[in-house]
């Protein structure tokens, strides 16, 4: 049994949904749109960005039968810029001053001109990462993008449901982590 078994077998009866969605939307048929590929770095990216540790180890071992080295690195980069990017603009939608929006930005972000990886790709991770960061401005800027680029609206959707399901079994792994370190304490 895989890692990323052991961990849908260990959600509680309570989220039993993100059990079953767990095991469709990591599947070609469960993720219409996307390759197995898209599907593996998105739910890396997310992973990550959700930070439960061990669902990041067993997600990326997963992901290595689809992924090679550069697959992996961009989807890490991909959950690394996104994790400044998403802070910093939704501070400038949230705070609802246009004078902050005419500043520069001043912070280094290379990495989107050169990803390492099929730069659509990379929008669709970093989208991806951006829903599970609820940033609002990102979501909308790389949503455009991935439309100008003819990306259909079911990758798109595709794309978010894998970020909402591994976001949630994250939190859902975390609580259980958390109970069981609780008891152990008590």
């Amino acid at each position: 049994m895989t890692a990323l078994e052991q961990l849908r077998d260990s959600i509680p009866d309570y989220a039993r949904d993100l059990k079953l969605n767990l095991g469709s939307v990591l599947t070609v048929q469960g993720a219409p749109g996307l390759t197995a590929k898209q599907i593996w770095g998105t739910a890396l990216a997310t992973a990550i960005a959700s930070r439960h540790l061990p669902l990041v180890r067993a997600i990326e071992t997963a992901a290595r039968a689809e992924l090679d080295e550069a697959g992996i690195s961009g989807a890490k980069a991909a959950a690394a810029i996104m994790g400044m990017n998403n802070v910093y603009y939704r501070f400038l939608h949230l705070v609802g001053d246009v004078e902050y929006q005419s500043m520069p930005a001043r912070l280094r972000m290379n990495v989107m001109a050169n990803p390492g990886i099929d730069k659509l790709d990379f929008e669709l991770y970093s989208l991806a990462v951006s829903a599970v960061n609820g940033c609002g401005l990102c979501i909308e800027s790389h949503e455009k993008l991935l439309r100008k680029h003819d990306i259909g609206r079911d990758s798109i959707q595709s794309t978010v449901r894998i970020a909402a399901v591994i976001h949630a079994v994250a939190c859902v792994l975390e609580q259980g982590f958390a109970e069981q370190a609780a008891e152990l304490a008590a």
